[in-house]
C-alpha cells in the first residue's frame, strides 16, 4: 500500500474510537498523547479505558455503534473485534469524508498508525503500510537502543539556533548551510560518543 507520511495536528480535534478492548486502548493511549478530543463509543469497554476516562481523558458512550457517533468527527477508529461493523464504520466515515483507520482491515482505511519513538520533540515513526505491525514496533524498539534522548537535546540546540538565524534575517540559503553543518556536527558527535561506550 502506497501512502504519504505527515504528521497531523490532532490538539482539539475530534477523534472517535469504535470499539472498546485491547486494541482500541492501543490506538486511545496514542490519540491522548497528541491532546485530541476523544470519544469511546462500544458496548463494553474495558476497565483501563475506563480508568482513563475517570481521570478526566475522554468520553465513552457504552452501546452499538450508530452513524451519529460519526458526527463532528476529525478521525474515525474502526477497532472492534466485529468485522461487519468496522466496514460499516468505515463506509460511513468515508461517505462523509472522515478520514478512518481499519485495525482489522488496514488497507480498507485511509491511514495507519505508525511505530513511533519520541525522544522530547523528535518523532522517528516507523510504517509497514499495516502490513505488519510487529515488524514495525520491533525495529522502532531496535532504532531506540541507538537514538537516545541526547538526540532530542540536538534538536533543542538546532531548534534555538535556526530561531536566532530567523530574528537577524539572515538568507535563507545561509540558513540551511549554517543548521546542516550544525546537525551533521551534532549527529556526528552524539554517534561517536555512542560508538565510544563499553
Amino acid at each position: 500500500m502506497s501512502t504519504l507520511a505527515l504528521n497531523i495536528k490532532m490538539d482539539g480535534k475530534q477523534a472517535i474510537i469504535i470499539g472498546g478492548g485491547t486494541v482500541a486502548l492501543r490506538k486511545l493511549v496514542t490519540l491522548l498523547k497528541t491532546g485530541a478530543l476523544v470519544t469511546v463509543v462500544a458496548p463494553e469497554i474495558c476497565p483501563e479505558i475506563r480508568a482513563l476516562e475517570n481521570s478526566g481523558a475522554l468520553k465513552s458512550r457504552a452501546g452499538a455503534y450508530a452513524a451519529t457517533d460519526l458526527d463532528n468527527a476529525f478521525l474515525v477508529i474502526a477497532a472492534t473485534d466485529d468485522a461487519m461493523i468496522n466496514e460499516l464504520v468505515r463506509a460511513e466515515a468515508q461517505s462523509r469524508g472522515i478520514m478512518v483507520v481499519v485495525a482489522d482491515n488496514p488497507s480498507a482505511g485511509d491511514c495507519t498508525f505508525p511505530a513511533i519513538l519520541q525522544r522530547g520533540d523528535l518523532q522517528i515513526a516507523v510504517s509497514t503500510g499495516g502490513n505488519c505491525p510487529t515488524f514495525a514496533a520491533d525495529l522502532r524498539d531496535y532504532i531506540a537502543g541507538h537514538i537516545g534522548d541526547e538526540f532530542g537535546d540536538a534538536l533543542g540546540q538546532l531548534a534555538a539556533e535556526r530561531q536566532k538565524l530567523l530574528t537577524n534575517g539572515s538568507s535563507s540559503t545561509y540558513n540551511v548551510q549554517v543548521l546542516r553543518s550544525l546537525a551533521r556536527r551534532l549527529i556526528a558527535e552524539l554517534t561517536e560518543r555512542k560508538e565510544s561506550l563499553p
